[in-house]
């Protein structure tokens, strides 16, 4: 056998090995996938098994994933980037991303020197929170980006930062003010409360950000929260909104977009990366416009996304 088709057959046994143990299907879900007939697919699992790659996580990166990941490195300078292979179903792929970008937290918190971890929020970062396993990690802190209060005075939905403090001993600092204040002046008082002011100074000096896209379109996560009504969101999109990170609204090109809802946003605020890593987590077609235009205007450097979306982002 050539060394091309041993590395092809033990790439695939790579994929169905995780398939198998990550993605948690079946063998015959497995042959459909990969287009294969159920007993390659059961000889492929046995084959990554005996080669050793299958232990806690898949020992072997899948080649296509791996060069997709380099590619958009190389093309938007990203400082990391991870690739996970696309899944069938929106919710598994929206899973296996989010069990990636745990297991980045995970190594994080992991670390023995101090660290101050910016956390955004949505159901892809829920899940990430969600799929961490205990940890002592009392040397670092945690912090909250954007506003963990729904409209009503409720605790938002896809809060991520109360998740955490359920998992970790890292000390946590929430941001008690919504997203979105109903005005400016709401903005400037919720604000300006000097409770908040170490939050907002840990949030500025975190050595790292994980944050959320969200779209502009009728589903938009600010408009169905509550934070914005559907005249605000038209408006934005008639502006040239594409998505949003954190309730800032992007254009295209990633700039901010000029508009009342923008000077209501009560978030960090969101800046070219620079020094830190600011990794986004996001797939799906939706998502490819806001992803483009978060890596246009250099407000994120890092990316864990599936395939499909990664060929779209290097199509764009």
């Amino acid at each position: 056998m050539t060394d091309d088709r041993a590395a092809k057959k033990l790439d695939d046994a790579a994929r169905a090995a995780w398939l198998s143990f990550v993605a948690g299907r079946t063998q015959d879900e497995i042959a459909r996938l990969m287009g294969v007939s159920r007993q390659s697919a059961q000889r492929l699992v046995s084959q990554a098994v005996a080669s050793g790659l299958v232990k806690v996580r898949i020992d072997h990166p899948i080649s296509r994933c791996l060069d997709l990941a380099h590619a958009l490195g190389d093309t938007f300078g990203l400082r990391e980037c991870e690739v996970v292979p696309a899944l069938g179903a929106n919710e598994d792929t929206r899973r296996a991303v989010s069990f990636a970008v745990g297991d980045r937290i995970e190594a994080l918190l992991s670390r023995p020197d101090p660290m101050v971890l910016g956390l955004g929020t949505g159901r892809t970062l829920r899940i990430a929170v969600e799929h961490l396993p205990r940890l002592d990690c009392a040397q670092h802190r945690i912090v909250s980006l954007t506003g963990n209060i729904a409209p009503d005075g409720s605790t938002a939905y896809y809060n991520v930062l109360f998740t955490m403090t359920e998992k970790v001993t890292a000390q946590t600092y929430p941001l008690p003010v919504p997203v979105i204040a109903a005005s400016e002046d709401e903005r400037a008082a919720l604000t300006g409360q000097a409770m908040l002011a170490n939050t907002r100074a840990l949030a500025a000096a975190a050595d790292m950000w994980v944050v959320g896209v969200g779209v502009m379109t009728d589903t938009a996560p600010v408009l169905q929260d509550g934070f914005i009504g559907a005249e605000d969101l038209a408006r934005l999109r008639g502006k040239g909104a594409v998505a949003e990170i954190l309730g800032w609204p992007l254009a295209a090109d990633g700039t901010l977009v000029a508009d009342p809802v923008t000077a209501r946003v009560c978030s960090a605020p969101l800046d070219p990366a620079g020094n830190r890593v600011v990794l986004a987590a996001a797939h799906g077609p939706e998502k490819v416009a806001g992803l483009s235009a978060a890596l246009r205007g250099g407000l994120v450097n890092g990316l864990v996304t599936d395939e499909d979306t990664a060929t779209a982002l290097l199509g764009r």
